[in-house]
């Protein structure tokens, strides 16, 4: 048994993994899915709203859990989980990247994406720089992050998103192989993805070597789409790191 901390991209909240919470249960686990800041009530201005916060709401998480947690982040949730792993590696006992940005010392989120060569979000963006905030403009959500899933649960996740604060995307993570490199990690790439590119996945999965790289045949978002491969694939990498936890010179760094 482990216990798993799911973390949401952007624009959405903790709902986006209710398909698959019951998976994971059903399979004899602990599932947490957290809600960032500037969602689910929290009544924080977007503008005011930085990476630290999104990092100390998951170090909350890691904090409370009995055990060591499998770390799992999706889309924009890969950088703060990566920042996450430097304050507390001894409280995880993987991370999981899905479709996550994984970003090297150094690195913001903007930084990858702007190298993103398939991916249609960007034209599609629009920035509220007096807000602090952006959004998918509404024209694109569909074919960005939902195009593999049904019309009706496209429009059910489509009516709960809601604008992103700016500066977790453009702020660089500060890393060491000491404390974050020590944390095994797993990536579950979407091959169908047009949110965040395969060939960017690829690139970011090999920059920073991962013990397993799973594959789903999905678009940006699997919870939704296939959510019983994506709690397989969540199984299988909570059963791989629990011995490369134990001997860390056994995967790569």
């Amino acid at each position: 048994m482990s216990t798993f901390v799911l973390v949401h991209g952007s624009w959405h909240g903790s709902w986006c993994w209710q398909p698959v919470t019951p998976l994971l249960e059903q399979a004899g686990q602990v599932v947490q899915a957290i809600d960032l800041p500037g969602r689910a009530g929290d009544t924080t201005p977007l503008r005011e709203i930085t990476l630290d916060h999104h990092v100390r709401r998951i170090l909350q998480a890691l904090d409370a859990a009995a055990e060591p947690v499998v770390l799992v982040g999706h889309s924009m949730g890969g950088v703060p989980i990566t920042q996450a792993a430097e304050r507390r590696p001894e409280r995880i006992q993987a991370l999981v990247y899905v479709a996550a940005y994984l970003p090297r010392n150094g690195e913001a989120l903007v930084h990858l994406a702007q190298q993103d060569g398939q991916s249609v979000l960007l034209p599609h963006l629009t920035f509220r720089e007096d807000r602090g905030d952006h959004l998918v403009n509404d024209e694109a959500v569909r074919e960005a992050l939902y195009a593999d899933c049904s019309e009706e649960v496209a429009t059910w996740a489509a009516r709960q998103l809601v604008p992103e604060p700016l500066a977790p995307v453009t702020t660089p993570v500060q890393l060491t192989p000491e404390r974050f490199g020590r944390v095994p990690r797993v990536y579950v790439s979407t091959l169908q993805d047009r949110a965040v590119g395969p060939r960017l996945q690829q690139q970011m999965y090999t920059a920073t070597p991962c013990l397993q790289v799973l594959t789903v045949n999905t678009g940006h978002s699997p919870f939704l789409a296939a959510p019983r491969a994506l709690a397989d694939h969540l199984l299988a990498a909570a059963a791989a790191t629990q011995s490369a936890r134990a001997k860390p010179s056994a995967w790569p760094v």
